[in-house]
């Protein structure tokens, strides 16, 4: 499947406000963020960040060095265009996260918050957690959300995994210490409730 015209056809036929996986503010998110006390000035990437709000907050915060990644340019452009100028104060990658490479061991905190569910076959989230590993520094934080046990099994036309904290933890393995979790139930805009769980690690030193 192609997955990246898939998200640009969601992108183009839908306003970001419609989604499923909107967020007026991304609360939970922004909340872990903070938690793990980085400075200002740390690397911070947000994995299918795309349309996201968390960007938005995280400028109003003072954090000065984001990345945003998505596989959808049309995601990346509804951003883009909604931060105005301030969006020159973001890095913006056009990229699917199990095929691109990044930079070694420069982000202090890896987000993302529903894409790694999207990865139902295995060799796409060895890919993922690898790149994880080769990207975050030693000692850096990674902040990952997906469907719960009891979410939904499909979004956006696509089947999904879901995980209980300890089987998403599993799926990144002992090089990574689980701090916290915690659930969420988000209320979509077409009125649906989304049961999700946050699980935030340590990548070992």
């Amino acid at each position: 499947m192609d997955f990246q015209a898939h998200w640009e056809r969601v992108y183009s036929t839908k306003s970001t406000t419609e989604v499923s996986w909107f967020q007026e503010h991304a609360e939970q998110s922004l909340r872990l963020v903070r938690e793990t006390g980085v400075p200002l000035t740390a690397s911070i990437l947000d994995v299918g960040g795309g349309a996201s709000t968390l960007v938005d907050d995280l400028l109003i915060d003072g954090y000065s060095n984001l990345t945003v990644l998505d596989i959808s340019a049309a995601a990346l452009s509804a951003a883009k265009t909604r931060l105005g100028a301030r969006s020159r104060d973001v890095k913006w990658l056009e990229a699917s996260i199990t095929d691109s490479t990044l930079l070694p061991y420069f982000y202090d905190v890896w987000h993302d918050r529903a894409v790694f569910h999207f990865l139902t076959q295995q060799h796409e989230r060895d890919a993922y957690v690898k790149n994880v590993l080769n990207t975050v520094r030693p000692g850096g934080h990674v902040i990952v959300s997906t469907f719960a046990e009891d979410g939904p099994e499909h979004c956006s036309g696509l089947p999904v995994m879901r995980y209980r904290a300890d089987q998403l933890h599993a799926e990144f393995g002992e090089p990574f210490v689980l701090i916290r979790h915690h659930k969420e139930e988000h209320h979509t805009p077409s009125g649906l409730i989304q049961k999700f769980v946050y699980c935030y690690c340590r990548k070992m030193e």
